[in-house]
Formats: C-alpha cells, structure tokens, sequence
C-alpha cells in the first residue's frame, strides 16, 4: 500500500508540473493576442494619414476629401467633419493640443497646400495659410505648442522652404539658413512624421538646439537636425534611397539621445532590407537595424523599450528597444502615435483607425 501511494504521489505532482506549464503557455498566448489592433467604429472612408494624440481621451486624425475626425472619449465615439472650402484637399497632418485646438496641413503643389486651425473643436475652421509658389509642395507640419509650429515643403531651387509661426496666427517664411537639398532628394507626406519637434519651448525663436528633426528620401537618405542659430547639422545614412519611392519616412525621438527612423521603398512594400535605424549620441550616427516586415510609413515609441512601427503590408512591434521584433498585423496603416502605453493610435486606408491594445 505504501509503494501504491508513493506512486500516486509521484503521478499527481507530474500532473500539477504538466499544468503548471499549460497554464504558462496559455498565459503567454493570452498576453501576445492581447497585443493586437482593435479596429473602431468611424463613419468614414476618407484615406486617413494624419494623426495627433492629445492623451487618453483625445485624439485627432486627418485625410482625404477634407476629412478630420476627434473624439474627445478614448473612441468610443468620433466627430467626422469636412472642412469647409477644402472638400478637395487631403490633409496629411495633424497636429492638436487639446479637444479644442488643431491645425490641419493639406498637400499638393501651389494652393492645395494650405494650413487650417480650430479654436472650437471642429466647428469653424480659419484657413491660415495658402501657398503660393507653384513649385513647392508642403510635406508636413510641426509643433512645439500651440503658438510656434512649421511646415516644410519639397525642395524649390535647391532648397526646402519652410513657413513658420511664432503666435499660432500668423504664418510667414522661415529665414533663416534652410536645408539644402541635393539633386533628387525629397521629404515624403507618408504620415506626417518626416518633421518633428523635440525639446522645451524657446520665446526667442522657434529654432533650439536639438529640437527639430527632419528626414529625407530619393536619391539620398538624410537626417537634419536644427539648431537655435539657426544651423542645420546633416548625417547620411545608409538607409534605402536611390529612386524617389525609397527613403526614410518617419523620425521619432526618445530622448535627446536616442531615436529611431524607418523608411524603405513604398512601391514595393514586402521589402524590408535597409528600413529602420537607431541613433544613441542625438541624430549625429545612425546604425542600421533588422526585423522589420516591410516598408514603414510611421514609428512612434510607447516606453523607453517598446517601439511600433506600421506601413502598408503591416505593423511591427519591439520590446526590447529594437533588438528583436515581432509581426502585430496586416492592417494598411499610414501613421502610428502614443501617449504611452494606454494611448496608442493608428489610421490608414479606406478610413480605418485602430487603437493597441
């Protein structure tokens, strides 16, 4: 009888050891479907690709055929405007500060670039700049906060123009030293996230050292980084580039430090080779990254860890600040934004948005 229970015993925690480790692997499969886009409820078809996270209830995107949409209840319901006047335009950037407040940047050559802002959430719009030069082609739009903000076009005669303002009213041309482009070089109005801001605002200028990132494409693959002079220092990457499709598209930073670009070759969008890089020392290097599926449109960082990225064939996740990634989804995305881990938002074709969860 003692042998019998012996066995019982050794069969019993066999069985307790068994599932133990079931109940582990059921857990890690509930944590990895739990990462996953939740598609929302958005009556609209408009190809979105600008995208502003305000915080966990406010959100603002951006798209074709005059589009703009907010909800101000973390999506469980949204606003679909048109703006009036611009039923034509395709806005690829937005850029808000509140439930209240917005700017939206329109693309195209001559006057279908335009920059429109609301005070009222939506309901009345004031177009606040209208481009006038034939040849350039405003890309995307940027903002320290609500009164100083830029927006950047593709090069004319060398150079990418630029437009600035310093009380969120008036817009006027950016004087000082502008970037020079080489011949072929580009920006692209992918998502928006070509031009960013980083830092402390600066009353003197809009300018400040380290604060403002750009990143091109065609037939060069650059990064500039603005000063508050104000100077432009430029690193060459070895990113795709070489025909107008290739490049970088989109810039994020984590600190003053470290941050991260993604690109590749929109028309053909399964290639991944040469599509993500990082940076440790501010933008002056960037080394070459892998595990990406695709080209990426968007790269935004949820923690000091945690980065997504997401493009048309698909998105990308990392948890270990870029050394190994993992596929999210298949999902066409244009823009990706977080406000941490609890607000983390992305758009794309035929009216979609998904929020992470």
């Amino acid at each position: 009888m003692k042998e019998v229970r012996i066995q019982k015993t050794e069969i019993s925690i066999l069985h307790f050891s068994v599932a133990l480790r079931l109940f582990g692997v059921i857990l890690l499969l509930g944590l990895t479907a739990s990462a996953q886009w939740v598609k929302q409820s958005v009556n609209t078809t408009a190809s979105l690709r600008g995208l502003s996270v305000v915080n966990e209830k406010v959100v603002w995107a951006s798209g074709t055929g005059g589009t703009v949409l907010r909800t101000i209840d973390a999506g469980r319901t949204w606003k679909v405007m048109t703006v009036p006047g611009a039923e034509k335009l395709d806005f690829r950037d937005v850029e808000a500060f509140d439930a209240n407040t917005a700017y939206v940047l329109s693309i195209g050559n001559g006057e279908s670039s335009r920059i429109y802002k609301t005070t009222d959430g939506g309901t009345s719009w004031k177009e606040q700049f209208r481009n006038k030069n034939e040849k350039a082609f405003y890309d995307a739009m940027a903002c320290r906060d609500s009164a100083h903000c830029a927006a950047i076009s593709d090069p004319v005669d060398g150079r990418f123009p630029a437009v600035v303002t310093y009380d969120g009213i008036v817009w006027e041309p950016f004087t000082g030293n502008m970037i020079s482009a080489q011949p072929g070089e580009v920006a692209f109005a992918a998502s928006g996230s070509c031009l960013i801001v980083f830092g402390e605002p600066d009353e003197k200028s809009f300018l400040r050292d380290g604060a403002v990132f750009f990143v091109t494409g065609g037939t060069h693959a650059r990064v500039f980084k603005g000063g508050k002079n104000p100077t432009w220092d430029v690193s060459s990457t070895t990113m795709q580039h070489g025909t107008s499709s290739q490049g970088i598209f989109s810039i994020a930073m984590l600190d003053a430090k470290n941050g991260v670009i993604v690109g590749g070759n929109y028309e053909n969008p399964d290639d991944a080779k040469d599509s993500l890089a990082f940076t440790t020392d501010g933008g002056k290097t960037w080394k070459l990254g892998t595990g990406l599926t695709g080209y990426r449109s968007g790269v935004t960082y949820l923690d000091k860890k945690t980065i997504i990225a997401v493009g048309t064939n698909g998105s990308d996740i990392t948890r270990d600040g870029g050394k190994t990634w993992r596929r999210l989804g298949g999902e066409n995305l244009n823009a990706v934004q977080a406000k941490g881990k609890r607000a983390v938002w992305a758009v794309g074709a035929k009216g979609l948005v998904a929020k992470f969860k």
